[in-house]
């Protein structure tokens, strides 16, 4: 007798592998010595025997639980282990879903035929849609009801597509299998059976409700909750509310998509919120006590004395919240814009001529500043014609 081979060792992956690399491994293993890509190879029908009780015993966590303590000897009469699959037929049987789509029949063995019967079951399509959200309502989060349009299973038949005290009879075209099977070379293409669609049925007297296909579209209301700080581009899901899956398979999902309005007062930079207030040069030059609006309410703003056109005050805080949670916040960004009035009184105009009167004897820095570049430009520009 020869020693049992470690289980890890066969698969190629470490003890400490997770499910999906465990997973990997065997259908890499399982590929590459499948008996139709190795016609007649007694070698090859071994090792896909010996992966697949390794995967067998590995990927079940109680199993393998038990392989971890005890070795193979902890396998024994619990289904797993050497011995566990009698052919090749029962390994496709139990195993043969997660290898769909690489072009290998995996369930009727290599000869196509036993093995396990599908029930063509499909899962149904997503469905999408879009959701407009004020700003308000993406800061504190909110409620909304959808209303959508949707297949759902066929009362009248219970989403057979008989009619009801009716049969159906198995598919001439696939043996009620519903697949059929190409050959191509040593390669073998499996697809779903065009004349049953999966079913391996066909039917007889077709449901006057859906005309057969289990199906009839209806309208739906959900409710959908919408987090606090979501953003206009993100997506939710809700699992489940999609099409009805064909031939009794799941529901596909909804996926909404989140449209967040303009806001009159505030633009929005990720988690950071602009807001542009307007003061008096009066406020401006000699500093004020302001009230600005903020997400959370109404909130006193200091503008200090000499603040100029485009400064910004950052206060902490006041921003979105992250829509990842974590209790994070973004910042309110206060950009200052001088007002200049349209319109002026007598005492008005007569204060600000005097101040404009002062300023052309005392010249203020920055306006200083700007005139000596004036003076430079257009004294260079005398010295090049010269």
């Amino acid at each position: 007798m020869t020693a049992q081979r470690d289980y890890y060792e066969v698969l190629g992956v470490s003890r400490s592998a997770s499910a999906d690399e465990i997973k990997k491994a065997y259908r890499k293993l399982a590929l590459k010595y499948h008996p139709d890509r190795n016609p007649d190879d007694e070698a090859a029908v071994a090792s896909f025997k010996e992966a697949s009780e390794a995967f067998d015993a590995l990927s079940d966590a109680e199993k393998r639980a038990r392989y971890d303590r005890f070795g193979h000897a902890g396998l024994k009469g619990s289904g797993g282990g050497r011995g566990g699959f009698s052919d090749v037929n029962d390994i496709f049987s139990a195993f043969g879903d997660i290898f769909e789509g690489f072009g290998f029949n995996f369930n009727g063995g290599a000869g196509g035929g036993g093995g396990r019967r599908r029930s063509g079951a499909t899962q149904g399509a997503s469905l999408q849609t879009t959701i407009q959200i004020e700003l308000t309502e993406a800061f504190a989060g909110c409620r909304r009801e959808l209303h959508i349009s949707r297949h759902e299973t066929c009362d009248s038949c219970n989403g057979s597509g008989a009619k009801t005290g009716s049969s159906t009879v198995t598919c001439k075209t696939c043996g009620g299998q519903g697949k059929v099977i190409q050959s191509q070379g040593f390669f073998r293409v499996q697809t779903v059976c065009p004349a049953c669609r999966g079913r391996g049925t066909t039917i007889k007297d077709p449901c006057g409700s859906c005309s057969g296909s289990g199906r009839v579209m209806k309208d739906v209301v959900r409710e959908v909750v919408i987090p606090s700080g979501v953003d206009s581009g993100m997506q939710l899901c809700l699992r489940g509310e999609g099409e009805a899956g064909a031939n009794g398979g799941p529901r596909g999902d909804l996926i909404v998509d989140i449209e967040v309005r303009p806001h009159s007062l505030f633009q929005r930079d990720g988690l950071d919120i602009m807001c542009r207030v307007p003061v008096t040069f009066a406020q401006a030059a000699l500093g004020a006590e302001i009230e600005i609006p903020t997400l959370m309410g109404p909130e006193v703003m200091t503008v200090k004395p000499g603040t100029q056109p485009g400064d910004v005050t950052r206060l902490k805080g006041r921003g979105m919240p992250d829509p990842r949670g974590g209790g994070r916040l973004g910042d309110l960004l206060v950009e200052i814009q001088i007002e200049v009035p349209r319109k002026l009184s007598a005492e008005q105009s007569e204060l600000l001529r005097q101040l404009a009167e002062l300023d052309h004897k005392n010249v203020m820095p920055h306006s200083k500043s700007f005139f000596d570049k004036v003076r430079e430009f257009f004294a260079g520009s005398e010295s090049e014609d010269e």
